[in-house]
């Protein structure tokens, strides 16, 4: 149990050891800060889109006030022609507030005309911002991808690396099994050749059979010993009747 619980706490170990390294990845740290950046822009242009709308709702109040300065302008001279001074005077004061009105809106006008010109200038200078961290974004990814796959060449070459490792553990066990088969081969033909073990592909047989075989054989010696001793005795008695 001890050792199932060590071997799962370092599955688990190394496992996150894979996260942090994956967290630690320099390409999506960068790749993340780029497109912070990128939102950081598109919010000033949207403040710039933001002012020069507001802009425009002003220049429309501003020509809508304009053509009103004018047509009370108007009613108050046609007032006057009337002998109504008391409409043309109505007529004025109206006229007097709505270039009051006008006055403020170039105010309002002017300010924004500048907070875009700010505006405008922080995009310029956020672009170019972003620009130069992508380009340098993409090198130093370039320069981390050669080194990683320089470190993996490396570990290939060297054996350093976790499959590497794997790999010469299986060739060690393999050749540890093969000596042991050799050993053991070369065992048992010593103990064959001294006679120790028998023939595999014969048969064992019973004491009586190996008994039965050894008399046999005795008496098959005993004929070819009988026969020999009658050849020469044959060829002896040949030879005297020669003489």
């Amino acid at each position: 149990m001890a050792g199932l619980m060590s071997r799962t706490s370092n599955v688990i170990s190394a496992w996150i050891s894979k996260l942090l390294d994956r967290a630690e990845d320099p390409s999506v740290t960068l790749d993340y800060s780029y497109e912070r950046q990128r939102e950081q822009l598109q919010k000033v242009k949207k403040g710039v889109a933001d002012v020069v709308t507001a802009k425009k709702r002003l220049e429309l109040q501003t020509a809508k006030l304009e053509q009103e300065v004018a047509k009370l302008e108007g009613q108050a001279r046609q007032a006057l022609s009337a002998g109504r001074e008391d409409l043309a005077r109505s007529a004025l004061e109206r006229k007097a507030l709505a270039q009051q009105q006008l006055q403020g809106l170039d105010q309002q006008a002017a300010d924004l005309e500048a907070q875009q010109q700010k505006l405008i200038e922080a995009e310029r200078r956020l672009a170019a911002k972003v620009e130069a961290f992508r380009s340098q974004k993409e090198v130093i990814k370039a320069q981390y991808s050669a080194a990683e796959a320089q470190v993996r060449i490396g570990e290939a070459a060297s054996g350093i690396g976790e499959e590497m490792a794997d790999t010469g553990l299986a060739i060690e066990r393999a050749r540890d099994k093969t000596e042991q088969m050799q050993a053991r081969a070369g065992a048992i033909e010593e103990l064959t050749e001294a006679g120790m073990l028998e023939d595999v592909g014969g048969t064992t047989g019973s004491d009586l059979d190996r008994e039965l075989a050894q008399i046999s054989a005795s008496h098959q010696v005993d004929d070819e010993l009988a026969r020999l001793k009658g050849e020469l005795g044959a060829g002896q008695e040949k030879k005297e009747l020669e003489q």
